[in-house]
């Protein structure tokens, strides 16, 4: 009995003694090469699959699986990764810049330029020019879009700038409410838009006497301010805002009924290009109304009273938009002060 103990102590000191020299010899080897040593689950990966395998994986190839869904058989999708890498390190920095650029541009136009004023005294006299199914579907549309434009730039910045300052459950909150308000409220917002091109789609149409307006910029800035180039009831800039927001806007819809909707056959490259359309179509429209709501809030004299009130004064019509006034004057549209 003693010689049995004696010998299994003498075989379980010969085995340490082995592990100890294998693993010695494996940091060494690791030193001297430089490569950091494997995990226990890698090396057994690596031994039954080999190292073909894995670099099969990490090229994107397409292996074997019972399931039958699209790309399942795929582990590792190298274009994928580009687009990850094309969405976080290019789209989201640079579609910050744009935005914050935009808001810079406004605000040095306010205070340099200054906003334009009318050059003349208001008359009282007023001319009805946006009913209230228009002023309806126009504060419907801004109120929606809005609200899109800061629940989608949370979903893409909020990790940046929200996360680091809140509690993480109060992120968790913030975060799931505005990806399900987005999710849910696109769909609201493509009706709209569909109602505004059936309703604006005729005061829109370019013609010649818009290329001058835009030869002048309008009127607003250099040495064309003041002018107040000739237009109808649309100018050519609300003309290029309106097309703006029909032709991103069925881009943003469409794409975001795409990744809302992820059960029609769409692949990985579908809701990837997908996703990149959407962000960039989107940041296009929000930096093209934030030039919009600065001119309506703050740029022009007079520009926001016709979509609160519905009624515009005569002097402004006759300076911004001449030939449509003196088709209202000709109907006999001009009201005078209501006593």
């Amino acid at each position: 009995m003693k010689s049995f103990k004696t010998f299994a102590v003498s075989l379980v000191t010969v085995m340490m003694l082995c592990l100890s020299f294998t693993t010695l010899a494996n940091d060494n080897d690791n030193k001297q090469t430089g490569v950091a040593p494997a995990t226990t689950a890698e090396k057994e990966m690596t031994r039954l699959a080999g190292d073909e395998f894995f670099q099969q994986v990490k090229d994107g190839q397409e292996g074997y699986t019972t399931s039958q869904s699209m790309e399942h058989g795929v582990l590792v999708s190298t274009a994928s990764e580009t687009w990850y890498k094309l969405k976080e390190k290019w789209m989201s920095p640079l579609g910050a810049i744009a935005v914050l650029g935009s808001l810079s541009m406004v605000t040095l136009a306010y205070f340099i330029v200054g906003p334009l004023r009318l050059s003349k005294p208001r008359t009282g006299r007023t001319i009805k020019r946006w009913s209230r199914i228009d002023r309806a579907l126009h504060w419907s549309m801004a109120f929606t879009f809005l609200s899109l434009a800061f629940s989608g730039m949370t979903l893409v910045w909020g990790k940046h700038f929200l996360k680091p300052v809140i509690s993480t459950a109060a992120w968790g909150d913030i975060i799931y409410f505005a990806k399900q308000f987005h999710n849910y409220i696109g769909p609201i917002f493509f009706i709209l838009l569909i109602a505004v091109l059936i309703k604006w789609w005729r005061k829109s149409i370019f013609k010649k006497i818009d290329l001058d307006w835009c030869l002048k910029l309008g009127g607003m800035v250099g040495k064309h301010k003041g002018s107040h180039p000739s237009a109808e009831f649309s100018n050519a800039g609300e003309k290029l805002i309106f097309w703006m927001l029909i032709f991103m806007g069925v881009v943003a819809a469409i794409t975001g009924f795409i990744l809302d909707f992820p059960m029609f056959g769409q692949g990985r490259r579908d809701m990837e290009l997908s996703n990149l359309a959407h962000m960039i179509s989107a940041l296009i429209l929000i930096c093209g109304f934030i030039f919009h709501i600065y001119i309506g809030l703050f740029g022009m004299e007079g520009a926001l009273e016709g979509m609160v009130k519905g009624e515009v004064d005569e002097t402004w019509a006759k300076e911004h938009h001449d030939l449509w006034y003196e088709e209202m004057k000709a109907q006999g549209k001009v009201e005078d002060p209501k006593v």
